[in-house]
């Protein structure tokens, strides 16, 4: 009989909507809540674990399934589970996919089940409300130190502030929702809710990063961050769909890790440096957790003149790493190198995605780096040249 109700339970993974894990959409499922009535992977059936007031799981192949468990999960399922615990997501919040971080995840099961946000309404209010304040744990640029600051989301203003004193009336800085971008970074900024915020200021990219204690504060500053993007975006682009809105309002990068680089000329020798994909910018720094970017290279399109082969010229010397990649573009060739092999197939596979992409129309202004001297408003562009600056033709940026 034990064998039988297994069987029984293996044969409802084949149903519509079982086949994928009810949380995150990874395939394949293995577990299942038998309290709540889903399949879902591995990973997410420790987050069930940690809310056992609410949710209940097994082993699909190898745990003992009762009957009442049984009939209970053929009477429920993915779709079913979804139809009620999501039936009032907002579209701005963000649905966690089986590669983005734990707290991610977490929040999203709590949220679903235990907090039952998406079936009331009322318990949206700390990401939709339109107006956020609180205190995170910020970075400081200069000694890296985390000391406390007061951030204030405002939709009306369609900005993010942040004040270096309680009591300040003058913001330290002010990130317009309009060019924000945030993204979840715990190894980088080494705490499991830590968040990287990305913004323009002078024309540059500026990074801050931050965190809370409580998993909960972060994420809901993060879906009220991606609130105020969307309601942004609703009145600039008026006849926009959810669907192709919703892709904008906050982006993952496509890849990150160190490589080395060269300049211009390919005689100034090699230097490791943090590399950031964002799209069709790649960007470089000294330090993964540097306030600016040292230069920004734009990526376009093979139709555009982009081109990315594996390793170097013959005659290139100074690299220490031996696994090169050339990036050549309309105006120059960019050599790097890579430490392994695998981070070379990586960082050319994520350069060809975007390669074979065709350009959108609204992409061609991204590639007028090459503008006149002091277009980039960078002062100075930069002392000690290593690679010509991006933004000026003849001015130079920092190595």
């Amino acid at each position: 009989m034990a064998k039988e109700r297994r069987r029984a339970v293996l044969e409802l993974l084949q149903r519509p909507g079982n086949a994928h894990c009810a949380d995150c959409g990874a395939p394949d499922p293995d577990w299942a809540s038998y309290t709540l009535g889903v399949f879902i992977c591995l990973s997410c059936s420790g987050i069930h674990r940690n809310i056992p007031q609410v949710s209940k799981v097994k082993s699909v192949r190898l745990d003992t399934w009762e009957e009442a468990q049984v009939e209970f999960m053929a009477s429920h399922g993915n779709n079913a589970a979804r139809a009620t615990y999501e039936s009032k997501v907002p579209s701005f919040y963000y649905r966690p996919t089986a590669s983005d971080c734990q707290l991610l995840r977490e929040q999203w099961i709590r949220a679903k089940y235990e907090r039952q946000e998406f079936t009331r309404p009322e318990k949206q209010e700390p990401y939709s409300a339109g107006y956020r304040e609180g205190f995170l744990w910020k970075r400081g640029r200069d000694n890296g130190q985390f000391l406390s600051r007061k951030f204030v989301l405002t939709e009306r203003e369609g900005a993010l502030k942040y004040f270096n004193r309680n009591d300040a009336k003058e913001p330290k800085a002010v990130m317009k929702i309009e060019h924000l971008n945030a993204t979840f970074q715990p190894a980088k900024i080494g705490h499991p809710h830590g968040l990287q915020v990305t913004y323009l200021k002078d024309n540059s990219t500026r990074n801050i990063f931050v965190y809370h204690e409580d998993g909960k504060e972060m994420v809901d500053w993060f879906n009220a961050l991606r609130a105020a993007r969307f309601h942004y975006l609703q009145v600039a682009f008026p006849g926009a769909s959810d669907a192709d809105l919703v892709p904008k309002l906050s982006r993952n990068y496509l890849k990150e890790g160190y490589m080395e680089k060269t300049g211009p000329k390919q005689t100034e020798g090699f230097r490791k440096r943090w590399f950031t994909m964002d799209d069709r910018r790649l960007m470089y720094f000294k330090d993964p957790l540097d306030a600016f970017a040292r230069g920004e290279v734009f990526i376009g399109s093979k139709e555009s003149g982009y081109t990315v082969l594996d390793g170097l010229p013959p005659s290139t010397q100074g690299h220490h790493w031996p696994h090169g990649i050339t990036i050549i573009t309309p105006e120059r060739k960019f050599l790097l190198a890579c430490e392994t092999e695998s981070e070379q197939r990586a960082w050319v596979e994520a350069f060809r995605k975007v390669v074979d992409r065709p350009m959108l129309p609204q992409e061609y202004a991204g590639e007028g780096w090459e503008g006149r001297p002091g277009d980039c408003a960078r002062t100075p562009c930069g002392p000690d040249p290593l690679d010509a600056c991006p933004f000026c033709s003849g001015s130079t940026l920092q190595a």
